[in-house]
């Protein structure tokens, strides 16, 4: 694993937006940062590779004790009012795209080591599945790149399409000033459309509910199949959350409520009682006493890097700022990230129905934040 300068493509700019990346860059600086790439040895991208599809399959058995806890549900955020549709969805085996994003502490030797899963609204999907494509293809069209993000999401797409109602699915985001939750749902509606499939858009704040208790869009038509780009604890924490819970199981949902379970940072405690010493993890606990070493302390619900502190030694080296609550904190064992140059980077390892589908690098300080660069890769030999 090396990081390596490169000349970037003259006009790139125009490149990546008309590919859909309108928020390359802000007032610091470029956002998509092709001044450089990462190069990996087939063997280093073999052992990510493993380590995606072996931490899925851990991410399975931690998912089936969960559910039928009632003390490790809460622990995990899911409120009390959802443990029932929460359990439902799981045991029922409702569709799923079941992707997500597996960020990895990584620097070329020893095992990759779990950081998170963003498995509810994943982020940088665009980035991986077709803007670095694109760019390799352009500077470095003889080398491979892990990088079936497009194809397997596709694949996925088409094997739901017959259980999806009347083949159609609505798809919702916040309208964000930077249009990046825009695009992404507009990225995964063009390829449920690719995959046959009838599409509609809805704004978060458009949906409401009918007379008879049912999910309906702005032109008050039955969502009978959602795509959401919103957090499951968002919803469920708000009072349309509520409104939803009568009649729950007549919607489809993308992705299913059970990612509640997977999506927050004390499920990283649950894996690491049932599986201790794992090569791909590292010890976390919810109790700080458990840490005997240097550790990063982590909200159970944050997304960005936010609220985040880094301890060495007993002193906190580096914290970042936010909104969410750190009343409920996650500590785990801290990994040495190696700087190559331009900052740390994190290793987000895509996976769709357990198979490792793409990867993705973000630079930044030892905390990584909203303002990491994505800096693309290539495999070298």
């Amino acid at each position: 694993m090396k990081r390596q300068s490169v000349t970037p493509r003259v006009g790139w700019q125009h490149a990546v937006e008309e590919l859909g990346l309108i928020w390359h860059s802000d007032a610091d600086g470029p956002y998509w940062d092709e001044s450089a790439c990462y190069s990996f040895t087939l063997a280093e991208i073999e052992a990510i590779e493993a380590a995606t599809e072996e931490v899925h399959g851990l991410y399975r058995e931690a998912g089936a004790k969960i559910v039928d806890d009632e003390r490790l549900l809460s622990e995990c955020g899911v409120p009390k009012s959802y443990h029932d549709v929460v359990r439902n969805a799981w045991t029922t085996g409702v569709p799923a795209l079941d992707y997500g994003r597996f960020d990895f502490g990584y620097n070329g030797s020893g095992p990759p080591k779990l950081f998170e899963f963003n498995c509810d609204t994943p982020t940088s999907m665009l980035e991986t599945a077709i803007i670095q494509w694109d760019w390799k293809e352009a500077v470095f069209p003889k080398l491979d790149q892990l990088n079936s993000l497009h194809e397997q999401l596709l694949a996925r797409w088409q094997g739901l399409a017959p259980s999806i109602p009347d083949s159609t699915v609505w798809f919702t985001h916040t309208d964000d000033d930077a249009h990046e939750d825009t695009i992404t749902a507009t990225y995964m509606r063009d390829l449920a459309a690719q995959a046959g499939l009838a599409t509609r858009a809805v704004l978060i704040d458009q949906i409401g509910i009918d007379a008879g208790g049912r999910l309906v869009d702005q032109e008050d038509y039955l969502i009978t199949a959602l795509f959401k780009l919103y957090p499951w604890e968002w919803l469920a924490a708000e009072e349309f959350g509520a409104q939803i819970l009568p009649r729950f199981s007549e919607t489809l949902w993308f992705e299913p409520v059970w990612k509640m379970m997977w999506s927050n940072k004390a499920v990283l405690a649950v894996l690491w009682d049932m599986f201790p010493g794992h090569p791909n993890l590292l010890a976390s606990s919810l109790d700080p006493r458990a840490m005997t070493g240097d550790y990063v302390a982590k909200p159970v619900h944050a997304r960005e890097g936010a609220n985040i502190e880094v301890v060495s030694r007993g002193q906190v080296i580096e914290r970042h700022g936010g909104a969410y609550n750190r009343e409920r904190l996650l500590f785990q064992e801290r990994y040495p990230l190696r700087d190559f140059g331009k900052g740390y980077p994190v290793l987000g390892s895509w996976s769709v129905a357990g198979s490792a589908a793409g990867l993705g690098i973000r630079e930044d300080g030892l905390i990584t934040g909203n303002r990491a660069r994505f800096v693309p890769h290539v495999i070298e030999g």
